[in-house]
């Protein structure tokens, strides 16, 4: 196959992804409307999504549960995992995140169209929802971002750690 049916196919298939993965459930859109506090958090998605073989990993938290996914599209590879979990669990999680910090967090370009990862966050509150993608490269508001990751790879199984 040509290069560059290669990187249209990459590029198609990104798209899809992340307009999958941004997709806004109605449920949930009720549901947000409903809390008292317009700064709590309500959802938390990370991700990481590119390479020559199309490998990505999403995780997803609500306050009840969490939801993970990996694979790999050139080699047909797709496993999920989801749990519950407590309220105890979910407050430690969101215990890194300052809401009133995340306007300052900037977001890089891609890295896809050069064969790179992209790293994506998602956080949501009933005021906003907030998307970063490469924010690793603002090394001044990163932290909060990497606190939220360790604890997400706390609370996942071994197969969808970031580092194993």
């Amino acid at each position: 196959m040509p290069t560059t049916k290669k990187i249209h196919l990459k590029i198609l298939f990104s798209i899809f992804l992340l307009s999958a993965f941004f997709s806004c459930d109605p449920k949930k859109q009720e549901q947000t409307t409903t809390h008292k506090n317009p700064n709590e958090i309500t959802l938390i998605s990370v991700s990481h999504i590119g390479g020559t073989l199309g490998e990505y990993r999403i995780i997803k938290a609500t306050k009840d549960s969490v939801f993970a996914e990996k694979g790999a599209t050139a080699k047909h590879i797709h496993k999920e995992w989801s749990s519950a979990i407590n309220t105890d669990t979910w407050k430690q999680l969101v215990s890194s995140v300052k809401t009133s910090d995340l306007d300052r967090i900037k977001s890089s370009p891609s890295q896809q169209s050069v064969d790179g990862i992209d790293e994506t966050f998602q956080i949501r509150t009933p005021k906003k929802a907030h998307f970063y993608v490469n924010s690793f490269a603002d090394t001044a508001h990163y932290r909060q971002l990497q606190l939220l990751k360790e604890q997400l790879d706390k609370i996942l199984p071994k197969e969808y750690k970031e580092y194993q």
